[in-house]
C-alpha cells in the first residue's frame, strides 16, 4: 500500500489547478489573482499561462488587469525544466517581496516541448517534485495549472501528487526515485569509449560532436558541459560518446556515488560557477541529464539535442 506524506512545513505554498474549460480556468485563476492583490507587502502577481487563457484572465479582470503581469508561457518555459528552475529562482531573487513573497499563476506549456515525449513529461513531473524542496525558503506562492485538454490524464496524475495541496502529495525524493527507476536505453554497441580516470578532454569532445553533425557553437556548449559534469562527479572510470546531432551522448561512470536527486537544480550563488556546480551547468545546456546511482557508483548520462 502506498504511504502518503504530509507537505513540507515549509512557507513555499505550492498549490495546482486542474481544469477542462475557460470556465473552470477563471474559477481557478480569479481568486488566486485576487487573493494575490489583496496581499500586503507583495509585488504584483504574474500569470505565465497559455496566451488564450491570458486573453480570458485579461478580460475578466478589465481594469485590473494592469495591475498583473501577463506572460505567455513559451517566452517562460524556452527550455528544459533545469531551465524552468533556473528562470523561477532568477525571477523570484529579482522582482519577489521580503522573503520571496510573490504570487506565480504558472501552465507548462504541455502542447509543446513538456508534452511531446513521455521522457519529457516525466523531467517536468522531476521539476514539480522537487521545486517543494529546491524553493523551500522561500515565501512565495505558486499555482500550478493543469489544462487536461492540453494534459494527458497520465500527467495530471503525476503532478496531483508532486503538490502538497492534494490527498496523493508523495514525499519529493521518493517521486524521483520513481522516475529514476524507468531504465534508460542501452548504449550502443558502437558507442566510441574514452578510458578514465581523467576526464574526457574538450578538444575530444568537440571534435567527436562536430564529426556527428553539431555546429560548432552548440559543439563548444556540449563538450563544457561533459567536462564540467567529470570535474562534479569524478574521478572517472570511462566515459562513452554515442549519436548524432541534435542527440549527441556522452555518459560519465564514476566510481563514487551521487546520492542527491537535487544534483545539479541548486542554482549558484553567482553566475560564476564554484567547484562541484558542473552538473548545474549541464542540466542548463544539454536536453537531458541523467544521473542515476548504483552499488558501485554512478553513472551520468549527458544528451545535447
Amino acid at each position: 500500500m502506498t504511504t502518503h506524506h504530509a507537505p513540507p512545513p515549509t512557507p513555499f505554498d505550492h498549490r495546482i489547478a486542474v481544469f477542462a474549460s475557460d470556465e473552470e480556468f477563471l474559477a481557478a485563476a480569479l481568486p488566486f489573482v485576487t487573493e494575490a492583490l489583496a496581499s500586503p507587502g507583495e509585488p504584483p502577481p504574474v500569470a505565465i499561462a497559455a496566451p488564450g487563457n491570458l486573453d480570458l484572465l485579461r478580460d475578466a479582470l478589465g481594469s485590473d488587469a494592469k495591475e498583473i503581469g501577463l506572460v505567455p508561457h513559451a517566452e517562460w518555459y524556452t527550455g528544459s525544466a533545469a531551465n524552468a528552475v533556473a528562470q523561477g529562482a532568477g525571477y523570484v531573487a529579482a522582482n519577489a517581496g521580503p522573503g520571496g513573497r510573490i504570487h506565480l499563476l504558472m501552465e507548462p506549456v504541455w502542447g509543446g516541448r513538456a508534452g511531446r515525449s513521455p521522457r519529457e513529461a516525466a523531467e517536468w513531473i522531476r521539476y514539480e517534485a522537487l521545486a517543494n524542496l529546491l524553493f523551500a525558503p522561500l515565501a512565495t506562492t505558486a499555482l500550478c495549472a493543469y489544462d487536461t485538454r492540453v494534459a494527458g490524464p497520465a500527467v495530471v496524475a503525476a503532478a496531483r501528487r508532486a503538490h502538497p495541496d492534494t490527498e496523493v502529495y508523495e514525499d519529493p525524493f521518493r517521486l524521483a526515485a520513481e522516475l529514476d527507476a524507468v531504465p534508460l536505453p542501452p548504449s550502443p554497441a558502437d558507442a566510441e569509449r574514452l578510458p578514465g580516470p581523467a576526464a574526457p578532454g574538450a578538444e575530444t569532445v568537440r571534435t567527436w560532436a562536430t564529426v556527428q553533425g553539431l555546429p560548432a557553437a552548440d559543439a563548444e556548449l556540449f563538450a563544457t558541459a561533459v567536462t564540467e559534469a567529470s570535474s562534479a562527479v569524478g574521478p572517472l572510470e570511462g566515459a562513452l560518446l554515442w549519436g548524432e546531432a541534435p542527440a549527441c551522448v556522452c555518459e560519465l561512470r564514476a566510481a563514487r556515488r551521487v546520492d542527491d536527486p537535487l544534483a545539479g537544480f541548486v542554482p549558484p550563488p553567482s553566475a560564476e560557477l564554484e567547484p562541484g556546480q558542473g552538473l548545474w551547468f549541464a542540466r542548463q545546456v544539454c536536453a537531458y541529464v541523467d544521473v542515476r546511482d548504483d552499488r558501485e557508483g554512478t553513472s551520468v548520462r549527458l544528451q545535447y539535442g
